[in-house]
């Protein structure tokens, strides 16, 4: 199924809300948000058994809220309207496996690819596996006109800029998975595919902003980058890319799925300060 982008960015009704840059400041840059939302739409709804506090867990909630002065700061904004369990924006399009969709032997095993049969514990989320047709129209409903929107909007940057700086908003449970004791993750982990999405200019742009307001940064662990990262970072063509995973706990409560203050507004400061920096990068 082509990614093929049309010029014009279409609409995205209950896709995604995509935020222009506010007048006579536009940058290169543009934020997407792939896994904010909890939104599930009904006919998804119906196939789903998954627990109410799971779809919540499983998203990177109030990320998009984070990245909320990205407008007023040049960049463009694009968030998805609903939750990773319709689709994963952030997984290829053939990463699925023969026991969520039939018919498919894309992948393996793929229980949280493009389409998500278990939960990050391990919970069952489908009640049954999906048929190819109904995998299809997720991918027609939801999945592509995103990524047409991401792909118009970096052809619109490069035709204005001669580049684009994509960051990819992301975060991560604090500690990792596994049997206790689970280790604790870095605070702020940029994913470049061992620096090979972007250039030196806009790594390096993350990380000092990341060390610049005291937190610990580890770059690719442990996520390296997902499919928007890997599909759209070709430094040699203009398009930089570089996928940022927040550690929840800096600004949440884990157990409440609340946020907390300061560490929400600290870390505000800093996904503002990392569109101001890429703002100014040239590449």
């Amino acid at each position: 199924m082509s990614l093929h982008a049309p010029r014009t960015p279409p609409e995205l009704p209950g896709i995604a809300h995509r935020r222009l840059p506010a007048t006579g400041r536009e940058t290169a840059v543009i934020v997407e948000v792939p896994h904010a939302s909890v939104y599930v739409p009904p006919e998804c709804l119906a196939l789903m058994e998954a627990k109410a506090s799971a779809v919540g867990r499983d998203a990177d909630l109030f990320v998009d809220e984070l990245y909320a002065e990205a407008p007023a700061l040049g960049a463009t904004l694009l968030i998805a309207g609903f939750s990773r369990y319709v689709v994963d924006l952030n997984r290829g399009p053939t990463d699925v496996d023969e026991h969520t969709v039939l018919g498919t032997g894309f992948a393996v095993k793929a229980p949280r690819g493009v389409v998500w049969r278990l939960s990050g514990d391990n919970q069952k989320i489908l009640t049954r596996a999906l048929t190819h047709a109904e995998f299809e129209e997720r991918l027609r409903r939801y999945y592509l006109p995103y990524h047409q929107a991401l792909d118009a909007e970096i052809a619109r940057k490069i035709e204005i800029f001669g580049h684009a700086i994509v960051l990819s908003g992301h975060s991560m449970p604090s500690v990792g998975g596994g049997p206790a004791p689970r280790p604790l993750r870095a605070e702020v982990v940029p994913g470049t595919q061992g620096r090979t999405t972007a250039s030196a200019a806009v790594i390096d742009g993350v990380d000092g902003e990341a060390r610049r307001h005291g937190f610990v940064v580890i770059h690719d662990d442990p996520y390296r980058g997902g499919f928007v990262t890997k599909h759209h970072g070709r430094p040699r063509d203009g398009v930089h890319a570089i996928q940022v995973e927040l550690s929840r706990r800096l600004y949440m409560d884990e157990a409440t799925l609340r946020p907390l203050e300061p560490g929400f507004s600290r870390v505000k400061a800093l996904c503002s300060d990392f569109v101001r920096t890429l703002g100014r990068v040239t590449p």
